[in-house]
Parts: C-alpha cells; structure tokens; sequence
C-alpha cells in the first residue's frame, strides 16, 4: 500500500508556541519537509482554530500571502491548509486555492456535519484534494462513525480522517474504527495520532494494518499536549520496512529536526501530566481547567469522575 504523509508541524505545534513561527522558519521548514519525502505539508488554519481567539499567529491564521510564499518554495501540490467549518467560507477556499493550496482539511462536527458536507463540495469543484477530518473518534460510536463516513463519501470527499485528539486510543481501538470508516466510505482513510499516553506509534501501525493509507506526523512529536506520532520515528520506521523504495531522505528530516530545536524553544518534547490524565481517561482539552492545579490524588479523582460522568 501506498502511503500518503503528511507533516503537521506548523500547525499542531502552533498549540505550543501560539501558532507565532518565524516565517522565514516556516518557509525553511517546509522545504526541509518536502526534501525529506513528505507528500504534504500542512502550513496552518485557515482563519483560525476551533477557539480563532487563540490562533492569530502566521499559522494560525493561513493568510494568503502566506500560502503564496510556501507554493512558490515548495510548489502547490504539496501546500495543504485545515479549517473548522465555523471559521470559513466559499470565498475563503477560492482565495486559498488561488494563494496556491491544494490539499484541504474540513472538521466535522459531529452533531451539524452539514456545513462541512457542503463547504467540501464547493473546494472540490474548486480543484482540491479535500479530506473530511472526524475529531475526537475515541467519543464517537461505530455507528456514528460509519453514518458520517458515508456521508463524506456522499459530499465528495477524497479522504476521511480519524483523528484521536484526546490521545485515548489504542490499537485495537484503532483497528476497529479505520475499518468501520473504510467498509461505509469507500475513502481512503487517513489517521491522526496523539502521543498523551504513548501510543501514537503503535496507533499509527495499527492504523495502516486495518487500511489506512493517510498518516500525519510532527518534528520532534511537536503538537497540542503531549504532541502528535513523532515524525522521525514514524519516517524510520518506514524507511526501515522497505529500505530501497521507500523515498525518505533520512537526513534532510534529521536536518529539520535540528533545526525545529535550535529555533523553536517550545518544540522540545514534553509529557504533561495533565495531558497523560486526559489521554488516560479520555478527556478532551475543554477539561483541562478540571484536572489542572490540584494535587495528584485529587487530579486522577477529578479525571475519573469527569469520565464517569460524561460516559453515563
């Protein structure tokens, strides 16, 4: 099977550092990444985060002239943008895709997908590569899973994405998931991973064992919480597998990580607690406030009791 990567960086890790990347370092980020043998470099929002209060830096916001800096480094067909459906509009993904973006990402809200159905029927007819993208799957049942996957298929979609945002799957979870998204889509199924309880990379295996075809990774793990799969494990891991054919460049991803750290003090590595107990009791990042600043019996309390109650 074919694998479709994508590198998350500059805009998972702007949960780290305010989405404020140099852009100069952006611009030097995504050539290292293409030159490393990523399919896709995923550079920002588009207008923002769920929360576009929290999300006015350069990748945060996917300003077009922006995009037009990064498709005239790296060319359109590896520049890809991610926007919630609240945050844009048919105007939006036309200036976008003339900037130069050629991959886009669509949030589905679960409980009112109809936005996002018909904004990505609008960025196909456009030209895009367009992906619907299943946020926090580890809350979602297998049904919902497979009504909403065949309604992405329905509205146009090339890809659907499971994204496991409280970092709370495991592999048979994972298995079982791509498998009901692939058998009522027909898509090819994409995974995101997060790393709160450190099986990202082992989700991310499982992943393209049960069909996936689509991986996001990050320099350094480099993402919201305790990060996302890490991209210079995941790359060797596949490079590992099949030495001869694989079209990493194992240096030129050794080069950016270097360069991530000695620029980006914030995408040093982290596991915070917080961040583990979310993971552990499948808690997404609104619950944060609930678990943080209290000692550590009464944290693992809080966090139990919060998964108790939203699973009653």
């Amino acid at each position: 099977m074919r694998l479709t990567n994508l590198d998350v960086t500059l805009r998972d890790g702007g949960y780290r550092n305010t989405f404020n990347f140099p852009r100069q370092y952006a611009l030097d980020h995504a050539a290292l990444a293409v030159e490393a043998g990523f399919n896709w470099v995923e550079i920002a929002y588009r207008n923002g985060s769920f929360n576009p209060n929290t999300s006015n830096g350069l990748t945060g916001r996917g300003d077009d002239d922006y995009i037009e800096d990064v498709t005239a480094r790296i060319g359109a067909d590896h520049v890809a943008l991610i926007a919630h459906p609240h945050n844009v509009d048919a105007e939006d993904l036309e200036s976008a895709y003339a900037a130069g973006a050629r991959l886009i990402r669509l949030c589905v809200n679960a409980n009112d997908p109809s936005l996002t159905w018909n904004l990505i029927s609008h960025a196909r007819s456009l030209g895009f590569v367009c992906a619907a993208n299943l946020t926090r799957v580890s809350n979602l049942t297998p049904r919902t899973i497979a009504e909403l996957s065949g309604a992405a298929a329905a509205a146009g979609a090339n890809a659907l994405y499971l994204a496991d945002s409280n970092g709370a799957m495991q592999p048979a979870d994972v298995t079982r998931m791509v498998t009901v998204a692939g058998d009522f889509s027909g898509l090819q199924i994409g995974f995101h991973a997060h790393n709160n309880i450190g099986l990202a990379l082992a989700n991310a295996i499982a992943a393209v064992s049960a069909g996936a075809s689509w991986i996001d990774s990050s320099v350094l793990g480099m993402g919201k919480g305790a990060g996302n799969l890490i991209a210079e494990q995941w790359i060797s891991y596949l490079d590992s597998c099949a030495p001869e054919s694989s079209g990493f460049e194992l240096a030129a991803l050794l080069d950016l990580s270097a360069l991530l750290s000695d620029t980006v003090p914030e995408s040093a590595p982290v596991v915070p607690a917080t961040d583990l107990l979310l993971g552990r009791y499948n808690l997404s990042i609104e619950h944060k406030s609930k678990v943080h600043g209290l000692d550590s019996q009464a944290r693992v309390r809080a966090a139990r009791d919060l998964e108790q109650a939203l699973s009653a």
